[in-house]
């Protein structure tokens, strides 16, 4: 069962991504981005990483993505426009190149796990021999506390920035241009 739930969770993040990228509708968009951000957090619950997955939803799902929903929604429509026309000029590959490249990508990673499979790493071996395995029950939660408030606060802080960042660009969304 657990398995199935697994793949269940990768089938939805790979196809609500691909949805994301392909839709054209930015408000269907944004709503499969929901999904994806939501299926990624119960992958990294079934890598027991129980913090990362509710970071996850607390933090992309509670706060980026909300804020551009608002942006959406507050925006007009005319500047919309304006950026699905220059979306288009930097990277505009035909199809079959995109899906070229989608193949190469996926004969990297393909390849990179038929090796992982012949031969676990030196340092996950020694790790195990160690005993320096995540388990279940482990409290991980004290441990990354201390590491943001001490090790990590610089990075902590640059995703603060970042996120006030994001509300500052809704707010600009949102703002009416005046009429000349």
């Amino acid at each position: 069962m657990e398995e199935f739930i697994f793949y269940a969770f990768a089938a939805l993040a790979i196809g609500s991504a691909l949805l994301v990228v392909s839709l054209k509708n930015t408000a269907r968009a944004l709503f499969l981005f929901f999904v994806t951000l939501f299926s990624m957090a119960g992958l990294f619950i079934f890598a027991l990483a129980d913090f990362v997955a509710i970071t996850q939803i607390m933090v992309y799902v509670g706060g980026v993505l909300i804020l551009m929903l608002f942006a959406f929604m507050l925006s007009n429509k005319e500047l919309l426009k304006s950026l699905q026309q220059l979306s288009g000029r930097w990277i505009n590959l035909p199809n079959w190149q995109s899906l070229l490249l989608v193949l190469g990508f996926l004969a990297v990673m393909l390849w990179g796990i038929i090796e992982w499979q012949q031969q676990t790493p030196e340092w996950i071996v020694q790790n195990i021999k160690q005993g320096n395995i995540i388990q279940p029950n482990d409290n991980n939660v004290q441990q990354l506390g201390l590491r943001f408030m001490t090790q990590y606060v610089l990075p902590f802080e640059v995703i603060s920035v970042f996120l006030l960042m994001v509300l500052i660009g809704a707010a600009h969304l949102s703002r009416k241009e005046e009429q000349r």
